[in-house]
């Protein structure tokens, strides 16, 4: 009988001792049974640290928060919904009826959980280096094309360092207004420099959104207007 997991243990780079732990880490929780969720947990934590221990060789000049932005980008849920596309996961999903009606196979944040849950399962079945070696496979390409670190910064953040650096106060963020009804507010903020000559506005769901939109603004404006001394 033909192997249904052998394409997947080619793209993978592990052929499994224990296919019922490959099965198990594809199983999502909609079905009837054990699921994949503790394997999920597992395979999470392994990631995170392969990859934290390989940026640390890899980007030597870097600091902690840089290192923490790069690892995040890498081990969030799109990222690992890309590498679930690679691996073609979503045709080999164990799913409940309900989950399959509703075309839960294709959703990317379950596709992304059975990543996790495949790197706990390898993690079981061959041990660390195994799981090492499955992981900087997948990740091979992006490890060697990392994104540049000013990317990675959220507006606020950008905003901040660019002042700081030139030794200038931080932004003022004020509330405009708030408006919609209350599980659908828009909130509106204005970032404002102490120059008194440079203001913006954002708006968001949340003021938190709303204060990083205003700062993409404000960044904007001080590129256009050329504003070398702020």
């Amino acid at each position: 009988m033909k192997n249904p997991y052998l394409a997947l243990a080619v793209r993978l780079g592990h052929t499994f001792e224990d296919k019922q732990l490959l099965a198990l880490a594809l199983t999502h929780r909609s079905a009837v049974g054990q699921n994949n969720e503790r394997l999920e947990f597992l395979g999470d934590g392994a990631l995170n640290f392969i990859i934290a221990a390989e940026l640390f060789n890899l980007r030597p000049d870097l600091s902690e928060g840089d290192l923490s932005r790069l690892r995040a980008t890498l081990v969030r849920g799109q990222t690992l919904a890309e590498v679930a596309g690679e691996l073609a996961l979503a045709d080999h999903l164990t799913m409940g009826e309900g989950e399959l009606r509703s075309g839960g196979f294709q959703r990317g944040s379950i596709q992304a959980d059975a990543v996790e849950a495949l790197l706990g399962a390898v993690f079981l079945d061959g041990g660390f280096e195994a799981c090492k070696r499955v992981v900087l496979g997948l990740y091979r390409t992006r490890l060697e094309n990392l994104p540049a670190i000013e990317e990675l910064k959220d507006p606020k953040t950008r905003l901040q360092e660019r002042l700081q650096g030139r030794g200038r106060p931080l932004p003022c963020y004020e509330l405009l207004g708030v408006r919609g009804k209350p599980h659908e507010q828009k909130f509106t903020i204005q970032c404002s420099l102490e120059d008194g000559e440079h203001v913006s506005t954002g708006d968001g769901s949340s003021r938190r959104k709303a204060e990083q939109t205003a700062a993409a603004a404000m960044l904007v404006e001080l590129d256009n207007a050329g504003a070398s001394k702020v």
